[in-house]
């Protein structure tokens, strides 16, 4: 009985070894910056903001199934054609990612991980907003598969294949 619990136990934890794996392991603020450079002039005029947001990832492998993923939002305000301020986060994660084949592996990093970190910058940008003393601003989601699909898309493109090309971070 015990032989036979034993190789239940090795069979299982054979088949959970060969089976995709991801942990996120750790979120952070890599890097964060706000400059208001019309202060306090621009708290004196009607307040009628045009907002432009950029949206950046990249990632580097850290070591054996360890990546970290760096979401960047540039966040630009004028106000009567006029810098109201500037916001940029890197929101970053440290993500455990095993068992994937190539394709599956870069989605994951492409799009899968932004979309677990967005949350936390969207966050972090409305603090920064009202620290500022400024409105506060609740980013509209953003949609990173579409955003992964098309940079495959345009690297096809460029490429030349009709294929997966690989996107690189």
């Amino acid at each position: 009985m015990a032989d036979n619990e034993q190789t239940n136990q090795q069979a299982a934890a054979e088949n959970q070894a060969d089976q995709p794996q991801f942990a996120l392991q750790r979120i952070y603020v890599k890097d964060l910056s706000f400059e208001s450079p019309r202060a306090p002039l621009v708290f004196q005029e009607k307040w009628a903001p045009q907002v432009k947001m950029d949206v950046n990832t990249s990632a580097k492998k850290i070591k054996d199934d360890i990546y970290e993923v760096v979401l960047t939002l540039t966040i630009t305000v004028e106000n009567n054609d006029e810098a109201a301020y500037l916001a940029e986060i890197q929101q970053a994660g440290v993500f455990a990612v095993k068992g994937l084949d190539d394709a599956n592996l870069e989605r994951t990093i492409g799009a899968f991980c932004p979309n677990i970190l967005f949350p936390y910058a969207r966050e972090a940008v409305d603090n920064l907003m009202v620290r500022g003393s400024f409105p506060p601003m609740q980013l509209a989601p953003v949609n990173f598969d579409a955003i992964f699909a098309e940079a495959k898309r345009r690297q096809a493109e460029q490429t030349g294949e009709a294929g997966d090309a690989e996107v690189t971070h």
